[in-house]
């Protein structure tokens, strides 16, 4: 079914006429654009209990409290809970005896604008606490936005319209989340980035928010979601603020002993590095939207299968639609990530490398530059020549294009691209498409292929295809 996309006048006025939502609105900074479009299509007295701007800080922290020491950020995750709390428990202690039949809300929204020297790009964090059902207890969905309009004026009138966008969806589209999350870009594209969306109630139990991410990057709302080992929402700038990662790209399906070990492998690497602080580092798995596609249609179930092992393995997820790595680290560059490892076999390497060269023949200078920043580094696994176990095809032996010897030089002597040391050579022969196969045709002797937790849990909820007895 085709759904019709409305203005965001025409959204603001329905929500006022439905007597049955009644709300606060708090904004705090440059998210001062919501309310006003409910006020000024009419009838907001239907809707609108109460608006709020704690523009001040200290105004904010008497409010709401202050952050934990040292954090002094305003535009974040815990503070923007702290809102919803504080304001939904106002609805209810003083207005519920007087409207018992009314679904109470409360929005808030923290948000900073890019500043007039352009070091604040501008982002923000908003958020709806929600009944469907009076008597109910509320729902939450929460997010988060990168605005990239290059004025300030645009981009708070962007989080006003994001802001409708949210609070219409909520009431209207709660029955079907996928199409909820596409609602939040109405009358937005190319305009915002929501990179980060969690949904949580009572009416909400059965949706999985590892999907949630999916569907963010697979709609267009972001290239880039994540979520941790309890399958929530994740959000880089706030479990990754000043941290080092490590990331190893995959298919994941199964999990191989040589991807535990190359992963193993290159993260004591990565932590041991004298510019690395080992206290500061996360390793995060990624799985790319064209990975999951690339049996044809996007597979949920086949997702689905994926994630409950990275997540039985205690990973944190990323999904991503950035085929190419610079993209994923211009991602993560936003977030002042000190240090990136990137962990990958040797082939892959190989692969990127004539990719490169393929698609920038005029200009391999500034490609490479793109791919090879100096706070990024390639550790490369190595694999199995043709010459079986006695050769083997590293970093320092691979065969790449002519043209750029000079530059894949200068990488190796910068310590761009290391080898991964201390892998074990007995398992190089384990290849991940031969495993999938063997499961799906349920052959025997996979199970020896893959960590004993992978292998477990495989049989236990049939992964991957594999026939059930």
């Amino acid at each position: 079914m085709t759904r019709r996309i409305l203005e965001t006048e025409q959204k603001a006025l329905e929500i006022n006429l439905d007597e049955r939502i009644y709300g606060a609105f708090a904004e705090i900074g440059a998210g001062q654009e919501v309310a006003r479009h409910f006020f000024q299509v009419g009838a907001a007295a239907g809707t609108i209990a109460k608006t709020m701007s704690a523009y001040d800080k200290t105004v904010s922290d008497e409010i709401y409290g202050t952050e934990a020491k040292g954090k002094g950020r305003y535009v974040c995750e815990p503070r923007l809970y702290r809102m919803l709390d504080h304001e939904y428990q106002l609805m209810e202690g003083r207005l519920r005896e007087e409207r018992p039949q009314q679904n109470f809300f409360a929005f808030a929204d923290t948000v900073a604008a890019i500043n007039y020297q352009k070091t604040i790009k501008g982002d923000g964090w908003l958020g709806l606490r929600f009944q469907l059902h009076p008597s109910s207890k509320p729902n939450d969905l929460v997010l988060h936005v990168r605005l990239l309009d290059q004025d300030n004026r645009l981009q708070q009138q962007a989080v006003g319209i994001l802001g409708v966008n949210l609070i219409y969806g909520c009431f209207r589209y709660y029955h079907d989340p996928e199409t909820l999350l596409q609602s939040l870009m109405d009358n937005l594209r190319g305009r915002v980035k929501i990179d980060m969306v969690r949904l949580q109630g009572p009416d909400f139990q059965n949706v999985d928010n590892r999907l949630v991410c999916l569907w963010v990057v697979k709609n267009g709302l972001s290239e880039v979601a994540i979520f941790g080992p309890d399958g929530n929402s994740l959000h880089a700038g706030e479990f990754l603020y000043k941290k080092s990662i490590l990331i190893a790209r995959g298919s994941y399906r199964p999990p191989t002993l040589v991807q535990q070990d190359m992963v193993r492998c290159a993260y004591e690497q990565f932590r041991a590095e004298p510019d690395v602080d080992p206290g500061k580092t996360f390793f995060l798995t990624e799985i790319t939207l064209d990975n999951l596609r690339s049996g044809g249609d996007l597979d949920e179930r086949d997702f689905l299968d994926r994630a409950d092992i990275l997540c039985a393995l205690g990973q944190t997820v990323i999904i991503s639609n950035c085929l190419q790595h610079q993209r994923l680290i211009a991602y993560f560059a936003d977030y002042k990530i000190q240090h990136i490892g990137l962990a990958m076999g040797v082939r892959k390497l190989q692969n990127i490398l004539q990719e490169t060269c393929d698609a920038n023949p005029d200009n391999l200078l500034g490609a490479f530059g793109e791919l090879f920043p100096r706070n990024v580094r390639f550790y490369v696994y190595p694999a199995l020549g043709s010459g079986g176990a006695t050769s083997l095809v590293t970093a320092q032996n691979l065969p790449i294009p002519r043209v750029i010897h000079f530059l894949y030089d200068h990488l190796l002597e910068n310590r761009n691209v290391v080898d991964i040391q201390g892998f074990d050579p007995s398992i190089l022969g384990v290849y991940h498409k031969e495993v999938l196969q063997m499961i799906q045709k349920g052959t025997s002797g996979w199970e020896q292929m893959v960590p004993e937790n992978v292998a477990r849990l495989v049989k236990q909820k049939g992964l991957f295809g594999l026939p059930l007895l």
